[in-house]
């Protein structure tokens, strides 16, 4: 595989700068570095799911329970964001990418986030199932790659829990819902928000 942001080790020297970012309703001010996704701003598709998961909260269909998962955390925004908004709740981030887990627990470090649980895939424990699970997920990587990793985590939802995935329409956002959708036909599958050319799923348990 080419070298990119899935990489569990990026090439290049680690050189972190401070951007700032609007989570959970003010401005913050955190680290990036090259060699995870979108260091230089919060992304847009992340933005989309973020006022979408606070639209939802606001209207109150959203419970977030023991567990919240960020799968593929990045520099941590999802999962910063989640943690800021529920400080009774355990927040996981995972990523492949070493340099990212070290940004987001830098991060969570400067917000002082104590709920932030920040590990390696194989790190998280077995047994842990998630209220709610949230990605912006690495569609670049390719079909099998990131059905493995819907196979891996969406089996993990608690029932009554929610995931919650922002996808690029051109980058096949109605296709991952249809697979979904026909992968784990005990999960309800649907568009629950549309802005800027991405699709917000949500597949609910």
């Amino acid at each position: 595989m080419t070298q990119h942001y899935f990489s569990e080790t990026p090439s290049g020297d680690f050189a972190p700068r401070e951007i700032e970012v609007e989570l959970a309703g003010a401005t913050r001010r955190l680290v990036t570095a090259g060699g995870v996704f979108s260091p230089e701003h919060l992304d847009q598709g992340t933005r989309v799911l973020l006022r979408a998961i606070d639209e939802i909260a606001a209207n109150g269909d959203f419970a977030p329970g023991r567990a919240i998962l960020d799968l593929g955390c990045g520099w941590g925004p999802i999962a910063l964001s989640a943690a800021l908004a529920h400080p009774e709740a355990e927040v996981w981030a995972v990523d492949v990418n070493e340099r990212a887990r070290e940004l987001t627990r830098a991060n969570a470090e400067r917000l002082e986030l104590a709920n932030v649980r920040v590990a390696a895939p194989e790190e998280v424990p077995p047994g842990l199932r998630f209220a709610s699970i949230r990605s912006n997920p690495p569609i670049r990587v390719g079909k099998p790659v990131l059905h493995g990793i819907m196979r891996q985590w969406l089996p993990r939802l608690l029932e009554g829990g929610a995931a919650h995935l922002v996808v690029a329409k051109h980058l096949g956002a109605d296709s991952l819902q249809r697979w979904i959708a026909a992968e784990f036909p005990a999960l309800a599958v649907a568009r629950v928000a549309r802005e800027k050319g991405f699709h917000v799923l949500e597949a609910s348990a």
